[in-house]
């Protein structure tokens, strides 16, 4: 299916954002406004005056409401007066290193946090759909050089891979005890691969790192050079998510389950590459490798197998690796110069993305 037929599934539904104010959840916010949804978005506010949310003054756009997934009343409230159709869930603590620094505040919000979603989606009779999203990183990791599939087993070293893989468990318990014996409800897991866009500006990010070097005229300093992710522009994976949702709407019992969404091999690059990439697009700029002593411990080599999306879904990555660095830092070069306002190129990219063949 194109992305231009989706109008058709979201106008007029009514879709609950969890995590609305973070990276993936504003453009998925923007992109569902578009679409001409009826978007209610619950979330913490906004970490930083240039947050993407802040700056496409999305509060303005969407029906937006201060809330923290660990207060069950506030969730329940929200539920309670909303009635959503279609759930996203995308509300947690993010950031890997991060972790380490807050472990339980990481195992709260990702694991209690996200029961609170799931049992209210459980005894709200309007939802018909919910993406639940985790992370790629929910897979234990073995370092192999193939990618994980959906039916590899699960787990984590770091607070943040530990808690993504036990936020997959308390799924699993949910569609075994209540969800499956809802035949009008869709549930679906979706694990995504390492996203880069515009308007991220996360603590200990590769990206949000390069930009304020760069624009600061400054060097990019890489603690992990060597590691290799699967990047992929976020609107990739949004995509997923957005197809997965129509389809557990219309067929819930065939689409259920997880699903991995991810780049093709070749976009499988190095941190170096990534950081060389961006200062090649961006036009001028140097990369430096330097070293941490006691560093916390990240993963070498991630990637996703993401075959099962792509023949039961029909999804596949429509922007190669080299188009996902030209997009973003075309965002952020927009950013500094003020010549389109945030909404607009982010809405410019959006569509781009949509119109685009999925030959």
């Amino acid at each position: 299916m194109e992305m231009t037929e989706l109008k058709f599934t979201f106008r007029n539904k009514r879709i609950l954002i969890a995590g609305d104010t973070g990276f993936k959840g504003s453009w998925l916010s923007l992109w569902l406004k578009d679409l001409e949804a009826d978007v209610v978005g619950m979330a913490l506010p906004p970490l930083y005056e240039d947050d993407h949310f802040n700056l496409l003054a999305l509060d303005r756009l969407i029906h937006h409401i201060d809330c923290d997934i660990r207060d069950y009343s506030s969730v329940e409230k929200i539920f309670h007066d909303f009635e959503p159709e279609i759930v996203f869930h995308l509300a947690a603590q993010a950031l890997v290193r991060n972790s380490y620094e807050t472990p339980k505040e990481t195992f709260d919000t990702n694991i209690s946090g996200s029961v609170n979603i799931l049992d209210m989606c459980s005894k709200t009779a309007s939802v018909r759909s919910l993406v639940y999203v985790t992370s790629d990183k929910c897979y234990r990791n073995r370092e192999w050089v193939w990618g994980y599939r959906e039916n590899d087993e699960l787990g984590g070293n770091d607070p943040y891979s530990a808690s993504k893989a036990a936020a997959e468990i308390v799924f699993s318990a949910y569609y075994e005890s209540f969800f499956k014996r809802q035949k009008h409800m869709g549930t679906a897991s979706a694990r995504a691969g390492n996203v880069i866009g515009g308007g991220d500006w996360s603590k200990d990010r590769i990206i949000p790192d390069c930009m304020r070097s760069l624009t600061e005229h400054r060097p990019i300093r890489l603690r992990n050079p060597g590691a290799t992710r699967p990047w992929q522009h976020v609107l990739e994976p949004l995509s997923g998510y957005l197809l997965l949702a129509e389809k557990l709407f219309l067929d819930p019992e065939q689409f259920s389950g997880s699903w991995n969404f991810g780049p093709s091999a070749d976009s499988n690059k190095t941190v170096r590459q990534l950081a060389d990439e961006i200062v090649r697009v961006w036009g001028k700029g140097t990369v430096l490798e330097t070293s941490e002593n006691n560093a916390p411990h990240e993963s070498h080599l991630l990637q996703l197998n993401c075959d099962k999306s792509r023949f039961c879904l029909g999804w596949k990555p429509r922007w190669n690796f080299e188009e996902a660095v030209a997009q973003t830092v075309d965002w952020y070069h927009n950013w500094k110069t003020k010549e389109q306002s945030v909404l607009d190129k982010t809405r410019s990219q959006i569509r781009q993305y949509r119109e685009m063949k999925n030959d």
